[in-house]
């Protein structure tokens, strides 16, 4: 049977057959997805399990639960949320879609008290255009949330408590 692509090239004795460039894979640009270890991807599945049906509820049932699971917590470092949002959206495709602001803060905000900490649960509208979004926060400043997604009026927050101290 006849070759149809033509006689293969001579190699000169000695010498290895040239190798066809094969062109590397195309690395994606932006942020790569994290390695969360077992134990936290556990818990950040709870998390976000936790805050679906929460996110479908009245927004002051909504602060009322948080008020009552943020006791006893210590306020988050910006690492410790940051953490805790990276886990939630490397667990769940749901969270990391850009129009799940409120499932997503939700989830953060819930495994971050689940490791004993508490951030700043908002909510907040702008005008210009009018939408609506949720994100949590250390201080003033939102964790982990894109440029585009900064300049909302908070309307409702539910922060960490002030530490109590010790109490005889």
């Amino acid at each position: 049977m006849t070759d149809p692509t033509g006689p293969e090239p001579s190699v000169p004795a000695g010498a290895e057959p040239a190798v066809p460039a094969v062109p590397e894979p195309a690395v994606a640009s932006g942020p790569q997805p994290a390695v969360v270890p077992l134990r936290r991807r556990l818990l950040a599945l709870l998390a976000v399990a936790a805050a679906r049906p929460l996110a479908t509820a009245r927004p002051q049932r909504i602060r009322a639960v948080l008020r009552l699971v943020r006791r006893g917590a210590a306020p988050a470092t910006r690492q410790q949320a940051a953490a805790a949002r990276q886990a939630v959206v490397t667990v769940s495709p749901r969270c990391a879609a850009g129009r799940s602001c409120l499932h997503r803060s939700l989830a953060t905000a819930l495994l971050c008290r689940a490791w004993g900490t508490w951030p700043t649960w908002c909510t907040g509208v702008r005008t210009d255009p009018f939408r609506a979004h949720a994100w949590v926060a250390v201080g003033s400043e939102p964790v982990g949330e894109p440029a585009h997604e900064r300049g909302y009026t908070p309307v409702i927050t539910v922060p960490p408590l002030p530490p109590t101290g010790n109490r005889p």
